[in-house]
């Protein structure tokens, strides 16, 4: 097999679909679609930044703060004894949705950045010494790269990254190359943020763990929409962020096999995370909860849990054929945009793309479409050494998502051609 069908390998072929995606009744699940701006409808194609949120989800956070609000795991009084409840079984729900062994294996964050920073500092720092070495690949996110450059400068370490292609796909065969006895940890993006890449993770992580090495897998922008199944992939840690999965922002899911977990020292102190403290000493509380000091986003989590029942409640097989429609569609209808250059052609991709247009930097792109009613992310989409790689300051980003429609991609193409006849 070739590196490029090997890099083009999907994280979850769509099934055979029966019926397309009824996405009307989709959109009137979420009321922010009503809005108009400037007028016009909005088209919100920003997804991979943060994807909107299902009215279920509006309706668990009210409901908790109506209903519910209390601090959790602290009292024997209803309100708090319903909170626990709830807050715990998400963390059930969680752990069937990512296939988990048990719930203790999902500890809750703020965020994909957080459980990348919680591993980086307190699994992979103290096994970290002069000459080791940490393993990613040159399209990660800022927040796959930062933590880890500051443990291996504060250790002595060493930071490696896996090249890609000039289509953006991984080359697995120099991937290998780097996996070493110095290697300590890989940790690699499932699907590109700014290119749309999927990863072939689950053999990446065979060829890691063949070698004894530890692997954290982003999966930020994946689990969204393909199935995950963290005991398929092998993967040690799986990290996403809950407010592109449809949910609230600033609370996230840490996933870690519970016997990595138990060896790993708190990543903060705090309420919540002792069993009993003395000013002598301090006992910690069993997993997860080691991992979570102080009052947590208990409304986020109700939230998280609200979007994950919405989204198992859909066939994600639809889905799946629904956004590789779109992509197919506005890949097509975009080549008619004079000038345009799509940044990211890998054989196998999500529903993303960047795009560049000739002479007209990104930002005047996006001031321009968003007077359209249309809403695209412009900038480095917080991954500066792809925009060096490919030599463009910035691109346009349009990232689609389960409610999007060809006729909004059709907005889009209109409004990139007023961004033309603007510039001439």
């Amino acid at each position: 097999m070739s590196t490029a069908q090997r890099a083009a390998a999907p994280a979850s072929r769509p099934e055979s679909v029966s019926a397309p995606l009824d996405v009307e009744r989709i959109r009137a699940d979420f009321p922010i679609l009503e809005r108009k701006i400037g007028g016009k409808p909005l088209v919100y194609l920003d997804n991979a930044a943060t994807a909107q949120k299902p009215r279920a989800v509006i309706d668990a956070i009210q409901r908790y703060y109506r209903e519910q609000n209390a601090n959790i795991h602290r009292a024997v009084y209803r309100l708090s004894e319903e909170a626990t409840r709830e807050y715990e079984s998400v963390r059930a729900r969680v752990a069937r949705f990512l296939n988990a062994a048990e719930a203790r294996e999902i500890v809750f964050v703020r965020g994909t950045t957080e459980a990348i920073n919680l591993v980086a500092h307190s699994f992979v720092r103290p096994r970290l010494g002069p000459g080791d070495e940490v393993l990613i690949t040159a399209m990660e996110h800022h927040s796959n790269i930062v933590p880890w450059q500051i443990v291996c400068e504060e250790r002595g370490a060493r930071l490696r990254v896996a090249p890609m292609n000039r289509s953006g796909e991984l080359l697995v065969e120099e991937f290998e190359k780097l996996l070493t006895e110095r290697t300590k940890i890989v940790s690699l993006v499932h699907v590109s943020n700014s290119l749309g890449t999927v990863n072939p993770v689950k053999e990446l992580v065979s060829l890691a763990r063949a070698r004894g090495i530890p692997v954290l897998v982003d999966g930020a922008q994946a689990a969204p929409h393909y199935r995950v199944d963290v005991r398929d992939l092998g993967c040690d840690f799986y990290a996403l962020s809950g407010h592109k999965l449809f949910g609230p922002t600033g609370i996230g899911v840490l996933y870690g096999r519970a016997e990595l977990l138990e060896e790993m020292p708190p990543y903060q102190g705090g309420g919540d995370m002792i069993l009993s403290v003395s000013f002598e000493r301090t006992t910690y509380a069993p997993i997860p909860a080691k991992f979570e000091a102080g009052t947590p986003h208990i409304a986020g989590v109700i939230g998280l849990g609200a979007a994950i029942d919405y989204l198992e409640r859909l066939d994600r097989s639809q889905i799946a054929a629904h956004e590789a429609d779109l992509l197919s569609y506005a890949t097509e209808r975009l080549s008619e945009v004079p000038g345009l250059r799509i940044i990211g052609t890998a054989a196998h991709k999500a529903a993303v793309i960047s795009f560049v247009l000739e002479g007209i930097h990104a930002h005047d792109v996006g001031t321009i479409v968003d007077q359209e009613g249309v809403a695209i992310r412009t900038g480095h989409h917080c991954t500066q050494p792809v925009m060096e790689f490919f030599g463009v300051p910035a691109t346009a980003r349009a990232s689609f998502a389960l409610y999007n429609t060809r006729d909004e991609v059709d907005a889009l193409v209109r409004a990139l051609f007023k961004v033309r006849e603007v510039f001439g």
